[in-house]
C-alpha cells in the first residue's frame, strides 16, 4: 500500500519547499486539492522538485474546464515528470457549479464518462497524428491543425482518476478510469458494502480487472503524543464531519449505517449558522466509523487492519503529530500489506 501526501490551500511560493519535504520523507504522490488555488499550477511546480513520486490533482474540478484545456495541462505536466502525473478529476456539486463557476449543471456521471472519453480522443490524436474527431452530447472537439497539436513526448497518456461517492460515478469509473479517489468521508461499510461492488460493476462492463483501477483512499485520524495533541486532531476531524456530515451529497454514506438522522440535524444547523454546534453531534461511535484512532507509530498498522484487502494507497488527513521515526514505522507498515 502506497502513501500519499495530500495538500491543500497551498500558496505557490510554499510548494516547492513542501514537495521537497515529502519527496525527502519517502511519500510515493504529492497530490494537491482545488480549493483556494489553481491545481494546475501547483502541479507544474512541483514537477520540478517531485524526484520520483507521482505528481497530480486530487481533485481539479473537471465541468468548468472544456477537456481540451485539461488536455493540454495534463499532457505538458506528463511531459515534465517523465510519466508520473495523476489528473485527478472530480465533478463538485451542483451549486458550486452553477453559483460558483457560473457553467452547466446536468447528469454529472454520464457527463464525466464522456468528459473521460474526450481527453483520451484528443491525447490519441495528438499521438497517433490521426484526425481529432469527438463528436459526443456534452463535447464535440472535430478541430486540430499542426499548429496546435504538441510534439509526443513517448510517456504515454496521463492517469485519469477520478472522485466518486454515488453508485452512478463510481460505476463510471470502474468503466473508464485508472482509479478510483472515494471521499474521505468514508466509513469501511460504505467502502465495502457500497463502493466496490459498484466499482467492481463499472469495470465488468469494460472487460476491466481489479489491477486495472487504483483506489486511492484519503483517510482521516486522530493521533497525538499527547493528550493535547490527541485532543486538537480529535477536534478537527469532528469539524470536518460535521460539515460533510451536513451536505446532502454525502447522506448516503450516514444512512448506510441508520445515521440520516444525524444528517438531518446537521445540515438543519447549517443553514443556520449553527456550524459551531454542529461538531457536537458527532459522538464517539461516528468518530471511529470515520477515522483511525491510534497512537501514532501505530496509525499504519491500524489502516491497514481496517483497509489492507481494499484499497492500494492512502493519504493521511494530519501528520503534523508524525516525528520522523513514527511516520517512518507508518510507511513500513503500509509497504509491507
Amino acid at each position: 500500500m502506497k502513501l500519499d501526501a495530500v495538500t491543500y490551500g497551498l500558496p505557490l511560493s510554499d510548494v516547492v519547499g513542501e514537495v521537497e519535504a515529502a519527496r525527502d520523507q519517502g511519500y510515493d504522490g504529492w497530490f494537491v486539492s482545488e480549493t483556494t488555488h489553481d491545481p494546475l499550477l501547483q502541479c507544474a511546480l512541483a514537477a520540478q522538485v517531485s524526484g520520483p513520486m507521482e505528481v497530480g490533482t486530487a481533485i481539479a474540478v473537471a465541468f468548468p474546464r472544456s477537456p481540451m484545456h485539461l488536455a493540454y495541462a495534463a499532457h505538458d505536466l506528463q511531459a515534465q515528470t517523465g510519466g508520473r502525473v495523476v489528473l485527478g478529476l472530480g465533478s463538485q456539486i451542483k451549486p458550486h457549479i452553477e453559483k460558483r463557476f457560473s457553467t452547466e449543471w446536468s447528469q454529472p456521471a454520464a457527463r464525466m464518462r464522456e468528459y473521460v472519453q474526450a481527453l483520451h480522443a484528443i491525447w490519441d490524436a495528438w499521438a497517433s497524428g490521426e484526425r481529432l474527431a469527438f463528436r459526443g452530447r456534452f463535447y464535440r472537439h472535430t478541430l486540430m491543425t499542426p499548429f496546435f497539436t504538441p510534439d509526443d513526448h513517448g510517456h504515454g497518456h496521463p492517469a485519469v482518476w477520478l472522485a466518486a461517492v454515488g453508485p452512478l460515478m463510481t460505476r463510471v469509473t470502474g468503466e473508464i478510469a485508472d482509479g478510483l479517489l472515494p471521499h474521505a468521508f468514508t466509513t469501511a461499510a460504505y467502502l465495502r458494502e457500497v463502493t466496490l461492488p459498484n466499482l467492481m460493476q463499472g469495470r465488468e462492463v469494460a472487460g476491466r480487472a481489479r489491477t486495472d483501477v487504483e483506489i486511492a483512499l484519503p483517510v482521516f485520524v486522530v493521533t497525538g503524543h499527547d493528550a493535547e495533541q490527541r485532543a486538537a486532531a480529535e477536534a478537527m476531524v469532528k469539524e470536518q464531519l460535521a460539515f460533510y456530515g451536513s451536505t446532502p451529497a454525502y447522506r448516503a454514506v450516514l444512512d448506510q449505517h441508520g445515521w440520516g438522522d444525524l444528517h438531518e440535524e446537521l445540515h438543519q444547523l447549517s443553514t443556520h449558522d449553527g456550524w459551531d454546534r454542529m461538531p457536537q453531534l458527532i459522538t464517539d461511535e461516528v468518530l471511529h466509523a470515520f477515522a483511525v484512532v491510534a497512537d501514532p507509530p501505530e496509525v499504519g498498522a491500524a489502516i491497514v487492519e481496517r483497509y489492507g484487502d481494499a484499497v492500494d494507497r492512502v493519504s493521511l488527513s494530519t501528520t503534523s503529530a508524525f516525528d520522523d521515526a513514527s511516520l517512518a514505522q507508518v510507511r513500513a507498515d503500509l509497504a509491507g500489506a
